[in-house]
């Protein structure tokens, strides 16, 4: 396994989610300040874009420039348009069996969100669905039973690759034309050790995630190819390895959220978080 440095790009944050790379910036949510960031390019600065009541976690991106937010308290998804309005995008709580998650958005407008399934620290895990809305607002749970739905991403032959963290795994679906899902099956089965939270794809065809919810040696970005072989990885010990996304102008920087915070911290809301950033050698896949 090939191991590499990482350094810091932006600090003094609290707790963050989502990164996603979009017009020339880096984007994150921020659980405990409830705030949507939009970094400054050197990490220097960032702009808060919107605040968001229930706490923000997935964000996406449609072709008219608004951008998507999950909610996570009331599991709903909201919209930002560029003029600054928020309305309610979509209300997926009657299919969450817990907060909203994280989501994806495609070019074509099809979302794709996750939910915790059940209360974190308070119940023991239990399964839930993925929720799929369509571009014209329509909700639908898909797929197969999953556990803790975290990261996803998309290949380019349209498979969605989704973290499940507490079956310490990497699941494959295939999305057909109406955007469902079908042909559920496990893409990369990991150590019992490793808890993926948000994943991101290379051109190779390799799978980031961050190994969340232990600060031991362990923590860190890991690369996993199908079938399971761990490639690569980033060591943050001391930190949540929460999120990862490829940026920069060629997609070449790896950008990695890294909350130091326990189980117990973490429901009491509080944490401190710092954005990293590696050269792994390898680009991060378009979005499709």
């Amino acid at each position: 396994m090939k191991e590499h440095e990482s350094v810091i790009f932006s600090k003094d944050h609290k707790f963050l989610e989502g990164l996603r790379w979009h017009d020339g910036h880096l984007w994150a949510s921020d659980f405990f300040t409830k705030s949507v960031k939009r970094l400054a390019s050197d990490g220097s600065s960032f702009e808060t874009i919107a605040e968001i009541a229930g706490a923000p976690s997935g964000l996406g991106f449609l072709d008219d420039g608004s951008i998507l937010v999950v909610s996570q308290a009331d599991a709903t998804i909201r919209r930002l348009t560029t003029g600054g309005s928020d309305s309610l995008y979509a209300d997926f709580s009657s299919y969450a069996g817990g907060i909203g998650n994280d989501m994806i958005v495609t070019n074509s407008g099809h979302a794709y969100v996750g939910n915790f399934g059940f209360a974190l620290g308070a119940e023991d895990p239990r399964p839930t669905h993925l929720v799929h809305v369509d571009p014209t607002g329509i909700v639908e749970s898909v797929g197969g039973d999953v556990l803790f739905p975290n990261g996803m991403a998309i290949t380019p032959d349209s498979v969605l690759l989704l973290a499940e963290t507490w079956n310490h795994r990497i699941t494959a679906f295939d999305i057909v034309d109406d955007g469902s899902l079908a042909n559920q099956r496990v893409w990369a089965q990991l150590d019992e050790s490793l808890h993926p939270d948000d994943i991101a794809l290379d051109t190779d065809g390799g799978v980031w995630f961050g190994n969340a919810l232990t600060l031991a040696e362990d923590s860190g970005f890991y690369r996993v190819i199908e079938g399971g072989e761990i490639t690569d990885k980033v060591p943050v010990p001391g930190a949540w390895a929460v999120s990862c996304t490829f940026g920069g102008n060629s997609l070449d920087t790896l950008y990695m959220s890294c909350n130091t915070t326990t189980l117990d911290e973490f429901h009491e809301g509080h944490s401190s978080a710092r954005i990293t950033t590696a050269n792994v050698g390898r680009r991060g896949a378009p979005s499709v």
